[in-house]
């Protein structure tokens, strides 16, 4: 039985790739400080006997774990434009000091490392579609700085370790991604308006609607996540789904598929948004055999299915910062039975 350590493992990708690690019956150690993941999202692993909860700040907690360690997926960072522009150094401390802790244990144990990046390392592109060869345009000064510069940096260190330390790393830019447990008020496009056109609220749309995303299941995600883990591939690799889409199309989607009678309003748009965004994952396809299988229609009808069985749209309004549900001042630790 494979024992993985996954930072941010109690978030929207974070929490998924925990369920499909103990679906497949290994044992999985999350660590979260709960800034912006959540409980809830893990709360259903403990009946397995094979999940630990370490609650804490990934650069204090991951050098006191024990026991065994296979892998690291390092996911532990703010990634809505909502928190990381509400917390900007504790999102630079997550791709700096977080990620070498992350590593740090990693290298200890001789485990996997893999690097939860983003295609935001890409910046505002001005090559299209992007593949991994494409060394990005990025404003490192800008107020979206703290998140796209902490990830570069976190690659920069990750291949670091790789070359100096011998460290069996690996590195996956992740595209836009959505599915169910993205909270209500994190600032993403689909969560927003999804959020609302059930409330019967106006479509928010930055711009006139023609700068385009890329959207990918978060399922189809973790597929790739749990590839990149069983091999030991330094990448980077991107996870994306090539299908490009309009704004102002994602928006018409989710009011087709809603039923919503919601007006648009559209916004200036915010400083350094990229206008286009499409990731090729001709790679993923050779090395991992992984590309998308969600379509997009599938993918958002399955997600407006799970924030309408929400009791209550909770959170603060779209796009706004989230407060936090929990941030512990001691770390701590729920586990599970011992690995046998």
């Amino acid at each position: 039985m494979k024992r993985h350590v996954v930072t941010g493992g109690a978030g929207f990708i974070g929490s998924h790739l925990c369920e499909a690690l103990v679906g497949a019956g290994d044992f999985v150690v999350c660590v979260d400080d709960f800034s912006s993941g959540s409980r809830a999202n893990v709360a259903q692993l403990f009946a397995s006997g094979r999940f630990e909860l370490v609650v804490g700040d990934v650069c204090d907690v991951v050098e006191g774990l024990d026991g065994p360690v296979s892998t690291v997926a390092h996911l532990a960072s703010p990634a809505s434009p909502a928190d990381y522009l509400a917390h900007p150094l504790e999102t630079l401390k997550a791709g700096s000091r977080g990620t070498e802790a992350a590593l740090k244990l990693a290298q200890a144990h001789q485990a996997r490392f893999v690097l939860a990046s983003t295609s935001e390392v890409y910046g505002d592109p001005l090559v299209h579609p992007q593949p991994e060869t494409y060394w990005g345009n990025v404003n490192p000064v800008g107020p979206r700085s703290v998140y796209d510069e902490a990830k570069r940096f976190a690659e920069a260190l990750t291949s670091a370790y790789r070359r100096s330390m011998a460290v069996n790393t690996g590195i996956v830019r992740i595209f836009n991604t959505y599915g169910p447990r993205l909270r209500p008020g994190d600032g993403r496009v689909v969560s927003n308006f999804i959020v609302q056109a059930l409330s019967g609220a106006p479509l928010t749309i930055y711009g006139d609607g023609s700068q385009t995303r890329s959207l990918c299941y978060v399922d189809d995600v973790v597929r790739g996540l749990v590839a990149m883990l069983c091999t030991d591939l330094p990448g980077p690799v991107n996870l994306g789904n090539p299908t490009e889409l309009s704004v102002a199309a994602i928006a018409q989607l989710v009011l087709g598929l809603t039923g919503s009678s919601s007006s648009l309003v559209y916004l200036p748009l915010p400083e350094d948004d990229p206008v286009r965004r499409q990731p090729d994952v001709g790679v993923a396809k050779s090395l991992l055999g992984w590309e998308p299988t969600t379509s997009p229609t599938d993918g958002i009808a399955k997600t407006i299915s799970w924030f309408s069985a929400m009791p209550v749209l909770a959170g603060p309004p779209p796009g706004a910062s989230s407060p936090t549900a929990e941030r512990p001042t001691n770390p701590s630790a729920e586990r599970a039975p011992a690995l046998s």
